[in-house]
């Protein structure tokens, strides 16, 4: 039996993994959104399903108010250590942040602070069994920091709340010819060494790197251990290795694709005469490849489809910033109902914290939704998006005159707002079918549905990114600033299905 990468064909950026037992657990960034910190599970590393989330909230909340897409939840690090879960993760702005768990489905610690500064980024623990010492090595953010191309490392205190010196760099990539941007570790022990395994290069263009030492502080060697070669696999980086029960090794990594962000590859893996681990295909990735010799299992993916029982919106949803009281109202039916929340930014869906997104589906797709406009406040609107640099959505907003009206809206990545994609239609009642297909290159047809058939809607509009996150589907309630209630508008059944 074989497997096709990308394993994981959307934007789970900077994927880490481990084993327990026979479970094989990863995480990724998050950034700016809540809940944070997805948790994914697997018994063969190839399907994988979102079982939860480790960080309910964004801290401190007062930052997190507002979407802040590139600010947050950088690269973490995922462990198990003394019958616990561990991560640990770099928020560029503040710091170096772990939380850990009993279990990996929590109840998860709230963030500690292990290291405050700015420009803190990619941390990975070590707890060394050989010498019962803990580590702990980091990257460097040269935005907030002036710094980039070194990796930083710590003795940490075993509990892992805080680290026992001031540090000292371990790897200067600018000593190490034609290298650049090197970050986001991963510590191992194995055969004696210490392991380190960082990409460099850049996302796009980048490279995997491998360095060794017999001490934590060094001297590093280092070797190129997964490129891209003559394949079609941009910059192959950042990312864990893993080990299986029977002892095959294997490695996770992303991949960046533009619109659809950073994709996961699994590469095999093993340790070659000389001692250092090759990667993929004699260090080239691999398209194709035979599973790893575990138990078989069934197909599985992160969900995406929600029919939204009892109001509620299933883990592959999580919102453009802390959440507040009031936007989504649990009821006793199926369908999500989130209020139309007053904003000054309504123009804007980049500004907005109250979007409901989830990832953009690395292959062809089509996306539906069923929108009904309660609100009858003038301005008050809803609709589906594809949310990125540049935006564009379609959906109902209710006129001052108090008819429905069927709207598409865009804002290209320079524009301060938003404006028609289409002429606005008269809709006959307050409800609608929204579909979007999303073809090659993340290229966006918008259609409608108000009771005669889909029909199509403006021009295509060509999903872009975030600068470090994938575009994202979005549903949202909103209406200009004013008093009181604005009503709310609900959405049913929602399905994305190959194309």
């Amino acid at each position: 039996m074989t497997y096709r990468n990308p394993v994981l064909d959307a934007d789970w950026s900077d994927p880490d993994v481990i084993r327990v037992g026979d479970d094989f657990y990863l995480t990724a960034s998050s950034f700016g959104r809540a809940p944070g910190l997805p948790l994914l599970h697997s018994r063969d590393l190839v399907n994988w399903t979102l079982i939860g989330h480790a960080l309910e909230r964004l801290e401190p909340a007062s930052e997190f108010r507002t979407p802040r897409h590139d600010c947050g939840v950088w690269a973490p690090s995922l462990r198990h250590h003394d019958d616990r879960f561990w991560i640990f993760w770099g928020d560029p702005d503040q710091g170096i942040f772990q939380i850990n768990a009993p279990d990996v489905r929590g109840p998860w610690t709230r963030p500690h602070l292990v290291k405050e500064g700015k420009g803190l980024i990619d941390p990975c623990p070590l707890w060394d069994d050989e010498s019962g010492e803990a580590y702990l090595v980091h990257a460097w953010a040269k935005s907030r920091s002036g710094i980039k191309n070194r990796l930083t490392g710590h003795r940490m205190h075993s509990d892992g709340t805080s680290l026992l010196d001031e540090g000292k760099v371990i790897v200067d990539g600018d000593r190490i010819p034609g290298w650049f941007t090197l970050e986001g570790p991963k510590l191992y022990r194995h055969d004696g060494w210490f392991w380190i395994f960082a990409p460099a290069g850049s996302v796009e263009t980048g490279w995997q790197g491998a360095f060794r030492s017999r001490g934590f502080f060094g001297p590093y060697e280092e070797k190129i251990v997964l490129e891209q070669k003559d394949t079609d696999v941009n910059g192959p980086h950042q990312g864990g290795w893993v080990r299986t029960p029977s002892g095959e090794d294997w490695f996770l990594h992303l991949q960046q694709r533009g619109a659809y962000g950073r994709v996961v590859h699994l590469q095999p893996m093993y340790w070659g005469a000389d001692g250092w681990p090759v990667l993929g295909d004699d260090g080239a990735p691999v398209a194709v490849h035979d599973k790893p010799d575990l138990p078989p299992q069934p197909a599985a993916a992160p969900a995406t489809d929600d029919d939204f029982p009892g109001g509620r919106f299933g883990r592959q949803w999580s919102w453009t910033a802390n959440p507040q009281d009031g936007w989504a109202t649990h009821h006793s039916g199926d369908g999500l109902r989130l209020s139309c929340v007053r904003s000054a930014d309504a123009h804007d869906l980049r500004k907005l914290p109250n979007v409901l997104t989830q990832r953009l589906p690395g292959t062809p797709a089509a996306v539906e939704v069923d929108l009904t406009l309660h609100g009858e406040e003038p301005g008050a609107r809803a609709g589906l998006a594809v949310l990125g640099d540049a935006f564009s959505w379609i959906g109902l907003q209710r006129g001052a005159d108090g008819t429905v009206h069927l709207v598409h809206r865009f804002a290209e990545a320079v524009a301060e707002k938003e404006r028609d994609a289409d002429h606005p239609r008269l809709a006959p009642e307050a409800r609608a079918r929204l579909r979007i297909e999303i073809g090659a290159g993340a290229r966006c047809r918008f259609f409608h549905d108000v009771g005669e058939g889909f029909k199509p809607s403006g021009p295509v509009f060509a999903a872009t990114p975030w600068r470090w996150v994938g575009a994202l589907l979005g549903l949202f309630a909103l209406a200009p600033t004013g008093p009181g209630h604005a009503g709310a508008a609900s959405f049913e059944t929602f399905r994305i299905t190959p194309l």
